[in-house]
């Protein structure tokens, strides 16, 4: 929970302007309507700054998920108000079962000035305009063409889409940000090379289910740089895949028309990685769970990835003690899991989430069972880690630098996602010619492991 920490010390002339405090939570969906309403605010003459004490007013991008999330949007929201006093709510939180989201955060904190769901940038701007009138000021060049990012200078988030048509029991996402509506390809791509030109390395492609996307349009024909294009996953991949940057898939359904887009991996024009939300392998689970793929293909498609692209990296997410999950089912996802051997695995303990169908299931899972079998899929995945990691000892391996302290640089390989995965400690003295800087990719040699992240050594 941080303020964008992308703006500076302000300048004599820009103190003199209202100034806008942003907190931003959740998941990278979030992220991007948080650069929006940023962008926005800076294209209209705003100062954002990076303090309470600084900012005249304070929104606050909430998550509505799960509880420990809708804690956490709770608690952001009572210390914005304070440290400052004047809050605006926005995110998922706001649209969160209905009215009730809304109702919980006025409840609790009656002295906000206005809440509203997530994708709803014109109605935050149109409150901020009402509790801090507009700046006139046309001599600043206050916008880049690339709008106003929170992640660092090197990578960037593309969302492709908003919403998901479907329908997960556990799931209360498409009640708070609706049906799938894709971008067209035209307007992605325009997106895309302006963030290149700003000095973006990698894009990181999300949106709710991004193997969907223009389904929605019916793949309508859109215009790429005066070229006819269809807006579809794979004409995605492949305008992507011309523009020599690191490109990662994220939330990608293991759908058949998936297969098409390996190919792009093997031959290095987008990342060899794929995000992936399995979410479980037995398939009555799935089936109770409402997932769009049932499961019983998903290894034979895995192998059949490989033997095109044997570098591929797939990460996944797992629930684990969904109502009614028996100790056969759960054996089975141990089994999937040491066959599979995925290479990034996240686990979850089934949580109810208020306004979720899956809450109406027969067959609760004791809070005892669900710990105990989150811990095996630990357990079986730091073993599988570790042994991957393991096997990249003594190669040569591109990484991107995203940070640098005393002692070195933390950076990630083509196989590690920002955050979420792992990453690789390269020492200083370990290069013998002039030091990289932050963003730049550079080759490493692998010298050590744990399950998690990896030791290399510069040339």
């Amino acid at each position: 929970m941080t303020f964008n920490s992308q703006s500076q010390n302000r300048s004599l002339l820009e103190a003199s302007v209202p100034s806008v405090g942003f907190i931003s939570l959740g998941c990278p969906k979030a992220l991007v309507d948080s650069e929006r309403i940023l962008t926005n605010l800076r294209a209209e003459g705003y100062a954002v700054s990076p303090t309470y004490q600084e900012a005249d007013l304070v929104v606050v991008n909430t998550c509505g998920f799960i509880d420990s999330a809708v804690q956490e949007s709770l608690d952001a929201i009572g210390e914005a108000l304070t440290e400052n006093g004047k809050v605006i709510v926005t995110g998922c939180l706001g649209a969160k079962n209905g009215d009730q989201g809304k109702q919980l955060i006025t409840q609790l904190h009656p002295k906000v000035l206005a809440v509203t769901g997530p994708n709803a940038s014109s109605e935050v701007m149109q409150a901020i305009h009402q509790f801090l009138p507009k700046p006139h000021n046309p001599f600043l060049d206050l916008l880049p063409d690339h709008g106003i990012k929170l992640t660092p200078k090197h990578y960037a988030y593309l969302k492709i889409s908003e919403g998901c048509n479907h329908s997960c029991r556990f799931c209360i996402i498409p009640d708070m940000r609706g049906r799938l509506v894709s971008r067209p390809i035209g307007e992605v791509i325009r997106e895309a090379e302006s963030l290149k030109k700003a000095g973006v390395q990698e894009l990181l492609i999300v949106s709710q289910d991004t193997s969907a996307y223009g389904v929605d349009l019916k793949f309508r024909t859109d215009f790429v740089n005066g070229r006819p294009v269809k807006t579809r996953f794979l004409e995605l991949a492949q305008e992507l895949g011309q523009l020599d940057l690191w490109v990662r898939m994220h939330y990608v359904y293991p759908y058949p028309h998936v297969d098409d887009v390996i190919p792009l991996m093997a031959q290095g024009k987008i990342l060899p990685y794929l995000d992936i939300p399995f979410q479980h392998a037995h398939p009555e689970v799935l089936k109770r769970m409402r997932r769009p793929a049932s499961g019983e293909k998903n290894i034979e498609r895995i192998q059949a990835w490989r033997r095109t692209c044997p570098n591929l990296a797939i990460r996944s997410t797992f629930i684990v003690g969904f109502p009614g999950e028996t100790e056969q089912e759960f054996q089975s996802l141990l089994d999937f899991l040491r066959e599979a051997q995925l290479d990034k695995v996240g686990v979850f303990k089934y949580s109810p989430v208020e306004g979720a169908a899956a809450n109406q299931l027969p067959n609760p899972i004791s809070e005892l069972v669900k710990q105990e079998r989150f811990e095996q899929v630990m357990q079986v995945q730091a073993e599988i880690s570790l042994y991957k990691n393991n096997q990249k000892i003594g190669s040569q391996l591109d990484v991107i630098l995203d940070e640098e302290d005393e002692e070195g640089f933390v950076a990630r390989t083509q196989s590690d996602a920002p955050e979420i995965d792992g990453n690789v400690f390269i020492s200083k003295l370990s290069f013998k010619n002039n030091l990289p800087q932050i963003g730049q990719i550079v080759s490493v040699k692998i010298i050590d492991c744990d399950e998690h992240d990896l030791w290399a050594e510069g040339y």
